[in-house]
């Protein structure tokens, strides 16, 4: 029975036409890969970065109006005809602070606020509490802009620079993502400039009370007693800081830029992220540091390649993702060219190797990034997920790159993979786990201060990289790295939810988690028939659609059921299958009619189309949507589907 309880169908796809789709598949995903070698997708967010791009321009009084007015026409594509206010993901609930900064956008751009969609979506804001009601950085944003007193932000001074890294409130005890936002946003709060604002532009109308009046700005979430704890220590610092004595302050300012100088990123910025990029260029203007300043003049260029612009409309991406999307497009192209009726295999290996040699330069090799905080002794040799960003490889990057490197089998790649596999060991958390980018990030009490109103200034161990982490290793086959491997399968063994799935941090959500866990429970030789793994597969195909497809949305990430969705999506579908064969379930209907279910949805080009989003940034705050995913993920299934069928053992042999 599918999850809404209903016969499944029982179509089968016949060995041509399961050819034809791998093939054409093959063909639109090799077109896409760039002269180079690499592949590079679009990553979309919600209204929340391109708003606060046209707010950027009108802070720094740079305006491009022929770019904004192109912004402003994605941004009214986005608004919600149901609630009349911006989500944070495709048919997602109203959003307030992605709402007043859509809002704000386009009055910037000059939007009548009286046309229908502005007075939509000022009605809903107010009908939310109104703008005092929106998140910090929302009212960081406002702050900047003179709508808000700074005393609606929390309480976070520069001197937290100071902090070493053993202090508990220290920025080292933050994730990458906090630590590069915050330190130019520590020097932005403690200088208080006022955007240049050349045209005025004020939101005073998307308030309840006037912001002058309003006593009550930190009103958490509280998700436990220590909000309450860290709300009066708010109040006790509050009065004190301005009695910090100006040697002291000067010196954090000091501290802070001489944290950020080092980690400038050249073109690809400040962590590679818009929100620290964007507050760089923001510091630096608010210094008093000229435009023609170097270090000014490649920050805002490092912003100015996130934006996306096309005939009609633009919008600004949160960062790009050539690394993952060629490591992924990778693997899918090789599972195409495997095998006896594998797709022009001369032509893939050359692309191939065009693509690893591409990544082996973008390994990073001579940097300690800040993970060497917490073991100095470590070598690096990850990747990043961007063009570049050398304090800050991303773990499953590179667990997913070294697979890719391995499965090649050129021995070119032999030093990079070990430097991987040393780096990967190294980065294991004491728990057993593994995050995205460092060692025993895991205070959880952080995620109650009011500053983390999102509840997401950590980096702990998750199941999903874990589980990339325990493929990269057991492909591999060292024997020294079995006891890292067993540690981490005890992780993923506790993480797994009493109804048999895993929780997707990176991706949506428990079908991603249960692919990314039944991949690294196969890969390191456990059992088919473990229970672990018979609950899994009992799950997944518990919640298959009556269609054939999997899909599950967003809103699992707030309460929604697991799993579930109003329809089914290439790339979920996808992961479904391609967790089911890892379990050796291959040949089950479950899988025949998911495999059938890609191969109807494919259009003419070979291509999937998707419009929900895949991926989490940030659970409940910031979501994803990888264009890519519907893609490259969609072809892997297909030929691993394939494959298996001439494999002996029909055992999937790779990690991923």
């Amino acid at each position: 029975m599918a999850a809404d309880g209903s016969a499944l169908s029982e179509s089968r796809l016949s060995s041509e036409a399961l050819d034809r789709a791998v093939l054409s598949a093959h063909t639109a995903l090799s077109q896409a890969q760039q002269d180079d070698g690499h592949w590079v997708y679009e990553l979309e967010a919600d209204a929340t970065i391109p708003a606060e791009y046209i707010l950027l321009e009108h802070f720094m009084d740079r305006i491009d109006d022929a770019l904004e007015q192109k912004i402003a026409i994605y941004l009214r594509r986005i608004q919600s005809e149901e609630h009349g206010g911006w989500p944070l993901y495709h048919n997602g609930k109203f959003d307030l602070s992605a709402t007043v900064k859509a809002y704000f956008a386009l009055k910037a751009v000059g939007d009548d606020i009286n046309a229908p969609h502005m007075q939509r979506a000022r009605e809903a804001i107010l009908d939310h509490g109104g703008a005092e009601r929106s998140n910090v950085f929302t009212r960081s944003q406002l702050a900047l802009f003179g709508e808000v007193p700074w005393r609606a932000t929390p309480v976070m001074p520069v001197e937290l620079m100071l902090l070493p890294a053993k202090a508990f409130f220290s920025v080292w005890n933050m994730s990458y993502w906090s630590r590069t936002v915050i330190a130019p946003l520590l020097v932005l709060a403690a200088l208080r400039p006022v955007a240049a604002n050349p045209r005025q532009v004020h939101v005073r109308e998307l308030f309840v009370t006037p912001p002058e009046k309003v006593q009550d700005w930190i009103r958490g979430p509280y998700r436990s007693a220590w909000g309450y704890v860290f709300k009066g220590l708010d109040s006790v610092l509050r009065p004190v800081v301005p009695f910090i004595p100006e040697k002291t302050h000067k010196k954090a300012i000091q501290a802070a830029l001489d944290f950020i100088e080092p980690r400038l990123n050249g073109k690809d910025g400040l962590g590679a992220i818009y929100p620290a990029m964007a507050n760089v260029v923001m510091m630096y203007r608010a210094m008093g540091v000229p435009d023609e300043d170097p270090r000014a003049k490649t920050a805002w260029e490092a912003v100015q390649a996130l934006i996306v612009e096309k005939d009609d409309e633009a919008y600004c991406q949160p960062c790009v993702s050539p690394i993952w999307d060629t490591g992924l497009s990778g693997h899918a192209m090789i599972e195409a060219a495997s095998g006896p009726n594998g797709i022009a295999p001369e032509k893939t290996v050359a692309e191939l190797k065009k693509a690893s040699a591409w990544l082996r330069s973008k390994q990073i090799l001579n940097v300690k990034g800040d993970w060497a905080v917490r073991n100095p002794n470590l070598a690096p040799g990850g990747w990043a997920f961007q063009y570049g960003n050398d304090y800050y490889p991303d773990v499953d990057d590179t667990a997913v790159v070294g697979m890719l490197l391995h499965r090649e089998g050129d021995p070119t790649n032999a030093e990079a993979i070990e430097r991987a596999r040393t780096w990967i060991v190294g980065m294991q958390s004491t728990d057993g786990g593994w995050g995205a980018f460092d060692i025993d990030n895991n205070k959880d009490v952080l995620n109650h201060i009011p500053f983390a109103d999102h509840g997401a200034l950590l980096d702990p161990p998750t199941a999903d990289v874990t589980a990339r982490c325990i493929s990269f290793l057991a492909q591999l086959r060292n024997p020294e790295d079995e006891p890292v491997i067993q540690r981490g399968l005890e992780y993923l063994r506790k993480e797994q939810e009493k109804d048999g799935s895993w929780f997707g941090r990176w991706g949506t959500n428990y079908i991603y988690g249960t692919w990314s866990a039944l991949c690294a429970l196969n890969a390191a030789g456990v059992s088919h028939d473990d229970p672990a793994v018979v609950k899994a597969v009992e799950w997944l195909r518990s919640v298959q659609r009556a269609d054939g497809g999997w899909g599950e949305g967003c809103e699992s990430y707030e309460g929604g059921p697991h799993g579930t969705y109003g329809e089914s999506l290439p790339s979920q579908t996808a992961w479904a299958v391609l967790g089911l064969m890892a379990a050796g379930r291959r040949d089950d209907p479950a899988v025949t009619r998911g495999i059938a279910w890609l191969a109807d949805q494919q259009d003419a080009n070979g291509e999937w189309h998707e419009d929900p989003y895949n991926a989490v940034g940030f659970p409940k705050v910031f979501y994803l949507r990888y264009h890519g995913y519907k893609q490259f993920f969609p072809l892997m299934a297909l030929a691993r589907y394939r494959n298996l069928e001439s494999s002996n053992t029909r055992r999937v042999s790779f990690g991923f």
